[in-house]
């Protein structure tokens, strides 16, 4: 397609020429302008385009502009030796030696002494300043407006092959050689790097040494001191400033992340972040922020762990896994501390609603166990453990529990054996009952007896 369009474009030129041409004759300017040659050419000054044989619509004003010029058509060259060398088509250089090594590149625009002095082939390529593109020899597709843009003279003044790069600012993009779609507005922004691709730098000397890849700096010095890693941003002035190497990074503020050095994955708002650490979100700056507003937590129920926070304000959960445990060992007797504990109501002094509160005063707690109590940054007093005053609780409850479930099985045993007792008295009363009988019908047999003998009369003998 941009083809056709190259094709389309000078064509169009010469038709609009042409009907120049065939337009009634005007009026001749007297005297006669100097520079005015066949095939819509127009030359001022010495040898400029001086090989011309079949170029058409080509413009060249200074020293040997255009000098070896010979079937390209199009161009427009001022200044001393500006498109020296050139036989590419639609090219514009304005400024001493601008463009001077162009030999087929087209599509070009030079603003500037020296600037695109060594470009050969690249095509579609734009500076504008002092030595702009410098060195660029076959990129295509660059932007550079300032002095020394897109200078790149790391090796010598040799080829650059980046394409595709943007830089607008004083030595943006200086070093850059085969980079390729960056990104750099102002002043020395990426003005050291010489190889990073896709990077955009917004801000002066933002991503200053950097030769990786994805990367973005808005700010002031944002990421200057990255050389190596890849999908970092930096949106604030020193952001990400003395990162040297890391993937994944994201600071956003003035000097957030600035202590981190190597690391990756870290996300640092409004907060310095800490040397050599990974995988690590931090959020403001202790001391500087001391309240907290998130939208949408308050009202909205969920299933999952309770989040806990520590002295550093540092979030987690309470683990209760044994893989993260050691030293298991029952509470036993350590949990009668509790019982020592004074529960209290309260309002917090910042509650102006004076709302009733019920719990422990950690000091009050510290005098009997000290491992109850959470201490602040300073090591001073500051919160109580509940969720182990809760265990030690359970503890004793347990303990009470199974002192009751003793107690209890000891009176039913005390019942069992009472029973017991009780149904062999009844059996030995029974017994003790029937023998008793068994003597009473005895005894009341002999008295039947004893009467029977009684009542019988006494026989005395004749003889007596």
């Amino acid at each position: 397609m941009k083809t056709i369009t190259h094709i389309i474009n000078p064509t169009f030129a010469l038709l609009a020429l042409a009907c120049f041409a065939l337009l009634p004759m005007a009026r001749a300017v007297n005297p006669p302008p100097d520079g005015c040659y066949p095939g819509f050419t127009t030359a001022e000054g010495c040898n400029a385009l001086k090989f011309l044989t079949t170029g058409a619509g080509n413009t060249g004003v200074g020293w040997e502009a255009l000098y070896v010029d010979t079937t390209g058509s199009f161009n427009t060259a001022v200044g001393a030796g500006a498109l020296i060398l050139n036989n590419g088509d639609s090219n514009t250089a304005v400024g001493a030696v601008a463009l001077l090594s162009n030999s087929t590149g087209t599509e070009n625009t030079a603003v500037g002494t020296d600037a695109l002095v060594y470009n050969d082939s690249g095509s579609d390529d734009t500076a504008v300043g002092f030595q702009a593109l410098f060195s660029n020899t076959t990129g295509a597709g660059n932007t550079a407006v300032g002095s020394y843009a897109l200078y790149s003279n790391t090796t010598g003044g040799t080829a650059t092959l980046g394409t595709g790069s943007v830089a607008i600012g004083y030595d943006a993009l200086y070093s850059n050689v085969a980079g390729e779609r960056n990104t750099a507005v102002g002043v020395g922004a990426m003005s050291v790097g010489t190889t990073g691709s896709r990077n955009t730098a917004t801000g002066r000397t933002a991503l200053n040494f950097n030769t990786g890849d994805r990367n973005t700096a808005d700010g002031h010095n944002a990421l200057f001191n990255k050389t190596t890693g890849n999908d970092n941003t930096a949106v604030g002035i020193a952001a990400l400033f003395n990162l040297i190497t890391g993937n994944g990074n994201i600071a956003l503020g003035s000097g957030a992340g600035d202590l981190l050095d190597t690391g990756d994955n870290n996300i640092d708002i409004g907060n310095e972040g800490n040397a050599g650490e990974s995988n690590t979100i931090r959020i403001g700056t202790a001391g500087t922020h001391t309240a907290t507003f998130i939208a949408s937590i308050s009202g909205t129920p969920v299933v999952g762990d309770t989040v806990v926070v520590d002295a550093n304000g540092q979030l987690g959960t309470a683990m209760s896994s044994a893989r993260f445990k050691k030293d298991i060992k029952p509470m036993d007797k350590v949990s009668e501390a509790i019982l020592a504990l004074k529960p209290v109501t309260f309002q917090y002094k910042a509650d102006s609603k004076g709302t009733p509160q019920f719990g422990l005063i950690a000091e009050e707690v510290a005098k009997v166990d000290s491992d109850l109590v959470v201490r602040d940054r300073k090591g001073e007093i500051y919160s109580v453990r509940y969720e182990a005053v809760n265990a030690m609780l359970l503890n004793e409850f347990l303990k009470a529990h199974r002192k009751i479930e003793e107690q209890g099985a000891m009176m039913a045993q005390q019942r069992r054996d009472f029973e017991t007792a009780i149904a062999e008295q009844k059996q030995e009363i029974q017994t003790l009952t029937a023998s008793l009988k068994e003597q009473a019908s005895q005894i009341q047999k002999v008295s039947a007896e004893l009467e029977l003998s009684k009542a019988a009369p006494k026989t005395v003998a004749n003889n007596e």
